[in-house]
């Protein structure tokens, strides 16, 4: 796996300074809040599940409403294999729709499904999840936005969406304008993931407490030092109760996104951790193998494709 393609997370002492910070978390804000106002969204259908035969998936990290990106990562998806039906995308997403559709149509995908993060347009997407409780909704011809949590097959395999996390940067965030407490993975959500069982794939937005992958501890390190301890406690409790969900659903493999760096790693007890990178890093995207549950991540080449 290439896991040179390493882009740290938004406050990390190795990439941003303090007004690197300030001014990269006004960008992303501003396009959230360009979101949240142009929503508009509305529900075509719901499910209570999905059997997927896909024998492979694509494996998409932090879009951030970045539609410049999916003009890469859709086309790149294509030329890699032309095959591919489905997009499992792993949160921060708030994308406009209509360039979906349009780069999908292209691309081939028939299916997006969103496992939601920490930065989205709750308070348009809330309301919708909460009049259809425990579905899927899907948003565009081909985006679906998954409740927390949801299960569903993907070629004979089980799979477990829990979204949400906490932001490191809330309190750079104006309530119901750019941040909502629906972010937050409640203990509520733990006991439904419980209560479900096993699955073979846990995908979420957050990382778990206990991650064997060495670029995120680092990541998470560096958090450390720059928040102050209210922050570090409140970022320690949600990958608290992820760790707790992996550790009783026990996945084969742990998708997740939200720091923002590409790598993998094995647990003590053999769960295989996979960390996606942003938008515009390469390692962002990732082939998934259904039957062996083998990732490969893209690399630069097959992404910044130019054609002759």
């Amino acid at each position: 796996m290439d896991t040179n393609l390493e882009r740290t997370t938004l406050g990390s002492g190795n990439q941003w300074g303090p007004s690197e910070r300030d001014e990269a978390v006004s960008a992303l804000r501003d396009r959230l809040v360009c979101a949240c106002e142009d929503a508009g969204v509305q529900v075509f259908e719901s499910a209570a599940t999905f059997e997927l035969p896909d024998p492979a998936v694509w494996l998409l990290g932090d879009v951030h409403g970045n539609t410049q990106w999916l003009q890469r990562a859709l086309p790149a998806m294509k030329r890699s294999d032309p095959t591919i039906k489905t997009v499992l995308q792993l949160g921060d997403w708030w994308q406009e729709s209509k360039p979906v559709d349009h780069w999908a149509g292209i691309a081939g995908i028939e299916r997006v499904l969103v496992t939601l993060g920490n930065h989205e347009p709750y308070g348009a997407l809330s309301p919708l999840l909460a009049s259809h409780p425990g579905r899927a909704i899907r948003v565009s011809d081909v985006v679906w936005i998954l409740p927390r949590p949801f299960r569903f097959t993907m070629g004979g395999r089980s799979v477990l969406s829990l979204g949400g996390a906490s932001s490191a940067d809330a309190d750079l965030r104006t309530p119901g304008l750019d941040w909502w407490a629906d972010e937050h993975i409640s203990d509520a959500d733990v006991e439904k993931c419980v209560a479900g069982g096993s699955a073979d794939v846990l995908l979420t937005h957050e990382a778990p407490v206990s991650t064997p992958i060495a670029v995120v501890r680092e990541v998470l390190r560096e958090l450390a030092r720059e928040s102050d301890a209210h922050t570090v406690a409140l970022l320690h409790r949600s990958r608290l109760k992820v760790g707790r969900v992996a550790e009783v659903v026990r996945p084969k493999l742990h998708v997740h996104g939200h720091l923002h760096v590409a790598g993998s790693g094995e647990s003590p007890d053999g769960r295989r951790v996979v960390s996606l990178g942003r938008d515009l890093d390469p390692g962002s995207i990732a082939r998934l193998d259904t039957s062996t549950l083998d990732v490969r991540f893209l690399g630069p080449g097959d992404v910044w494709h130019r054609g002759r």
